[in-house]
């Protein structure tokens, strides 16, 4: 992408998998083509999943894990809300400094949804986002504020996922 492209937002949303799984599959598409990518994961955290270590390996990924963890696991919401505002300031600076062709903002949706960040805030920086920026907001359940003004809509749906019938997460599948 080049500065006369215009950028896009792109949002995967709905209850099944594979959201920050096709985010991942852009930034990707991208590297392959010698953009830079800026990555902000608002929840992941606690653990390295495989995108973490792989993306660390990179040339020309900047990826920022902020998240402590899943907040319904939380034994402190203001730690959480803490957390969610530095990822937020680290999204507006990848975004208003237009040096990432692509900026993901994988599973920003919780930290609207909880309110631990005003999501007009977000739809104002992403609308106000320079025009050659691509923005990818990954998460369940999409603000409707977000969604009115995406380019690109993907909902995954939840069809069958061996962990409702008790199925472990599986290393390189699940994270």
């Amino acid at each position: 992408m080049n500065e006369s492209q215009k950028g896009l937002l792109v949002v995967y949303t709905g209850p099944g998998k594979g959201k920050t799984t096709a985010a991942f599959g852009m930034a990707f598409r991208a590297l392959g083509r010698g953009l830079k990518v800026g990555i902000v994961q608002f929840i992941k955290g606690k653990w390295p999943t495989g995108e973490r270590r792989f993306a660390e390996t990179l040339d020309g990924v900047d990826m920022f894990v902020m998240g402590k963890g899943f907040t319904w696991e939380s034994d402190d919401i203001s730690q959480d809300k803490k957390a969610a505002a530095e990822a937020w300031q680290q999204s507006l600076n990848l975004i208003k400094n237009g040096q990432h062709p692509i900026v993901i903002l994988d599973e920003i949706t919780y930290a609207m949804n909880y309110g631990f960040i005003d999501k007009n805030e977000v739809k104002d920086a992403l609308m106000n986002r320079p025009p050659h920026v691509t923005v990818v907001v990954t998460g369940r359940n999409a603000p409707q504020a977000i969604l009115d003004h995406a380019d690109l809509i993907t909902e995954m749906q939840a069809v069958r996922h061996p962990f409702t019938q008790g199925g472990k997460a599986l290393i390189g599948v699940d994270y």
